[in-house]
């Protein structure tokens, strides 16, 4: 890109920022049009007549950029755009990418109070505010894209669980499928194929109890450590490995300090739109109806996204010299019987979580249960 092209698609952003179209800029960088004047013009006068004929404002933060999506399938424009279209734009969406609004539990919480209408977040960083969606870090559990798919699509999830989300003021738009956690060593390890090659090795582990257990049930030395401080962690030696997916690896910038990553399938890294649901509960029921079908419409483009997604990120893990590594069947089956959410370590956590063991098995028969969606595995 040229000099002079840089400078003008600066310029026409600062414009569009300054006259307070940031939605408008956003969507006009994110579709490559900030070198036209004329393009800019168009996209923030369209943007402006949308918002001035809309009976609702919707917005929706995420920790992303909107660029993301070519390696992290979060899908917000997609989303933006299928809602308003979905309600015959009677509802505009503002979009807060980038962590501008703040970024996981922060976004749940402001979610909740009502502060902004909808954000995305991890199931992680939902776990607190209902605690029955963290049955998804059990391992091997769901840990498949197709098995996380069959279980927030299926009649047990929304029968057992969805209640529950609802009861703590939230309203589930759709679930997003990013790919599984991976186990990723840093430079200077070696391979991890099998459990008894994660013998003493540190483990990065967010605050997860369940994820906890499980890295000490497959032999690591599980060490907690903040998202934030991960990087350096990594870096000097504090911790060997970690178990983001590649997506994951690649946006926040650990392609240059990994050796290996290796698909172990036994969690998935997921996320998921939510509402807060006194403000959808307030509107009348065709505009409710419109953004429910705008997320299935969503939930499908990101399913269809997940294979190209995982190939750009790694492509690029590749160029920078990571190693990947598929297991067997004969493979998966050892880290299953080591750590899988069968063994009766995990019984706690099903009652816990599920309410109980009755509970749990309707919920695994959904996980088994082929849904009328596919995704791709790795």
């Amino acid at each position: 890109m040229t000099k002079e092209l840089k400078s003008t698609e600066r310029r026409n952003f600062l414009k569009l920022v300054g006259t307070g179209s940031f939605t408008a800029a956003m969507v006009a960088g994110a579709s490559g049009m900030l070198w036209s004047s004329e393009a800019v013009a168009q996209t923030a006068n369209e943007e402006r007549d949308r918002e001035k004929a809309a009976d609702h404002i919707m917005t929706i933060a995420t920790a992303y950029v909107l660029g993301a999506s070519r390696s992290y399938p979060i899908m917000q424009l997609d989303l933006k755009e299928n809602i308003q279209n979905a309600t015959n734009g009677k509802v505009y969406v503002k979009l807060a990418p980038g962590g501008q609004l703040g970024a996981g539990g922060a976004l749940v919480q402001a979610v909740q109070g009502g502060t902004i209408q909808a954000a995305q977040h991890s199931l992680a960083n939902f776990a607190p505010f209902a605690s029955a969606v963290d049955l998804i870090n059990m391992p091997y559990f769901c840990g498949s894209n197709q098995r996380f798919t069959n279980l927030v699509n299926s009649d047990a999830w929304n029968k057992d669980v969805t209640p529950k989300i609802e009861a703590a003021g939230f309203k589930p738009l759709f679930y997003v499928v990013i790919d599984p956690r991976v186990v990723a060593v840093r430079k200077g390890g070696n391979a991890v194929i099998t459990p008894a090659d994660l013998d003493g090795v540190k483990f990065r582990v967010p605050g997860s109890a369940m994820l906890q257990q499980y890295y000490r049930m497959v032999g690591a030395n599980p060490t907690p450590v903040a998202w934030g401080e991960t990087p350096s962690a990594i870096k000097q030696g504090v911790a060997d490995a970690l178990d983001p997916s590649v997506g994951a690896l690649y946006v926040f910038g650990f392609k240059d300090i990994l050796s290996h990553v290796t698909f172990t399938q036994a969690v998935p890294d997921s996320q998921v739109f939510s509402m807060n649901l006194e403000w959808f509960n307030g509107l009348p029921q065709d505009v409710q109806d419109g953004i429910m079908f705008a997320g299935e419409i969503t939930s499908q483009q990101n399913l269809a996204k997940v294979p190209a997604a995982r190939a750009f990120a790694m492509s690029e893990l590749v160029k920078s010299g990571v190693e990947f590594h598929s297991l067997t069947d004969d493979q998966l089956a050892e880290w299953k019987a080591a750590g899988g959410y069968q063994r009766s370590e995990w019984d706690q956590f099903k009652t816990d979580l599920a309410g109980s063991m009755d509970a749990f098995a309707r919920l695994e028969e959904g996980a088994n249960t082929q849904s009328r969606y596919y995704v791709h595995d790795a």
